[in-house]
């Protein structure tokens, strides 16, 4: 017995339409998948690029306190952030590590939870631009550097020390709790001085509940300051 194909117009035209749909499917994910792989990298440094802390898995971090040998023989090129000093908070000679983006565009941060991370494509000490540093809230088993940021008020002030050893004196000008939700659309101000033409910093961790399923913390806390000397 032969199998008798319908070629009737109607027939036909209900091919064309699938093969035409298929094809646009087909275009549509390699574009999709293109622009994925160049997106970042393309991106990179970028504000648009940024998005807040990136989520790590709490198990990872080193929660050791570095020696003071490390903290003392700890050095970067002479224009860079070396350590951070927050008398309020009792923080002295926190090292500051540079640091970038990961894979999704999320601000990296540093393996060891008493370190800050600078990221490297903001500014630097007397620039005149802005600097954003973030740390830890905690690790597995102990508090991390930034912990007690969000008790930090409006006028506190604390300093950044160069590779070469010059001090900058900042004062917060605000500091707020946001939800994870809009955290990445606050990124876009934090990397911008609130006062303008004035050098800033701006300081981020993690803030607020945990989440277990999501696994990271609910909020994010930014602190933004100005220099003052």
């Amino acid at each position: 017995m032969s199998l008798k194909i319908d070629t009737s117009p109607k027939q036909i035209a209900k091919w064309v339409a699938i093969g035409l749909l298929g094809i646009f499917v087909l275009v549509y994910f390699i574009r999709v998948a293109s622009y994925e792989a160049d997106y970042y990298p393309r991106m990179d440094g970028s504000e648009r690029a940024i998005s807040s802390v990136e989520t790590i898995e709490i198990e990872e971090l080193e929660e050791d306190e570095p020696t003071e040998q490390q903290v003392s023989t700890y050095t970067v090129p002479a224009d860079r952030p070396r350590y951070l000093h927050i008398p309020t908070l009792e923080l002295y000679n926190v090292r500051i590590i540079g640091v970038g983006v990961d894979a999704s565009g999320a601000l990296a941060t540093p393996r060891n939870i008493h370190d800050v991370g600078w990221y490297t494509s903001s500014g630097k000490p007397g620039e005149g631009k802005t600097m954003v540093i973030d740390g830890h809230n905690g690790g597995p088993t102990k508090q991390g550097v930034f912990k007690k940021i969000p008790q930090l008020k409006e006028g506190d002030q604390f300093v950044i020390e160069r590779g070469d050893g010059v001090k900058y004196t900042f004062s917060v000008y605000d500091n707020v709790t946001v939800p994870l939700e809009e955290a990445n659309k606050y990124m876009v101000k934090a990397m911008h001085s609130p006062v303008s033409g004035t050098e800033s910093v701006t300081l981020i961790t993690c803030t607020g509940e945990w989440s277990q399923t999501r696994g990271t913390y609910l909020s994010r806390q930014f602190l933004r300051a100005i220099l003052v000397k």
